[in-house]
């Protein structure tokens, strides 16, 4: 007999899945965004789909999935998604990535008459605010950045550009000060990104496992923290199709816990974490 697992709520047991109902997320995460969920996180999906059961009245997992597939509840199925797809993040993240920007592809990219990057999994968006400042210090306003994720949710905290102080731990005094505006009454404790950078940017939803939109070519390419998450086959059609969008010479750029090597063709590795296409 299959046998659940019990998360303890303050109001008594609640959120218990079994192991056909957890196959069954597995599976349906994995068809729409390539995301392959472990057995290890059982617990985390009970963890963040449990308040969704309680807030819709549904007794179990099997009636959630039931629900969520259903064509008339696309909206709750996107709260799912946006639940079991968020990542952790933060400016200035992986730092050496963009010492590397700043002193070996910036120059390559003086003549560009604009120079665009896409953040592919932009989460909240400091990765992207990051770049921004960078690439106003350098370029001025010659730049334009994408910034995408399949989560609506994280999207619209990104769009907004708002963010606890604390947050902002990592980010240079010297940008900190001409970038980012400090909240007062109602706001204190947050900051907000300047419009400066916001006016260069955009952010939209996008699935990497499904066909992408027209996007225009990319000089740098970030994909950051996602691969970790797929299996070997989407890792190599998720690159494939983002590949197609970076200018030749173009930089890609992966986590220090990921790797690209051996998955595309015609990516040459120019230091860990880091290739170009050629």
């Amino acid at each position: 007999m299959t046998q659940p697992i019990a998360i303890e709520w303050g109001f008594g047991q609640f959120g218990s899945i079994s192991d056909r109902e957890f196959a069954d997320i597995q599976r349906l995460l994995f068809k729409i965004s390539g995301i392959s969920l472990s057995d290890a996180k059982k617990v985390l999906v009970t963890g963040r789909l449990a308040k969704r059961l309680r807030y819709l009245q549904l007794q179990s997992y099997a009636e959630y999935f039931t629900y969520i597939t259903h064509p008339d509840h696309k909206q709750e199925l996107q709260v799912a998604i946006d639940l079991l797809t968020t990542n952790e993040t933060y400016f200035f993240r992986e730092e050496k990535h963009f010492e590397f920007l700043q002193k070996t592809v910036f120059p390559q990219l003086e003549r560009n008459p604009t120079v665009r990057i896409w953040s592919a999994a932009c989460s909240s968006g400091e990765e992207a605010y990051t770049l921004a400042m960078l690439l106003q210090e350098r370029f001025a306003r010659r730049w334009k950045i994408l910034a995408s994720d399949i989560s609506q949710r994280v999207l619209a905290i990104a769009a907004a550009g708002v963010y606890p102080e604390e947050a902002a731990e990592k980010i240079p005094k010297s940008y900190l000060a001409k970038y980012c505006l400090k909240g007062v009454r109602s706001q204190a404790g947050y900051l907000m990104v300047d419009k400066t950078l916001r006016d260069n940017m955009e952010f939209t939803q996008i699935n990497l496992n499904q066909p992408l939109p027209e996007t225009g070519m990319f000089d740098i390419i970030f994909l950051r923290n996602v691969l970790i998450y797929f299996n070997a086959e989407t890792k190599r059609q998720v690159i494939a199709q983002l590949l197609k969008r970076l200018n030749s010479g173009g930089y890609f750029i992966t986590s220090h816990s990921e790797t690209a090597s051996g998955l595309a063709e015609g990516l040459v590795t120019v230091r860990p974490s880091i290739y170009r296409k050629s």
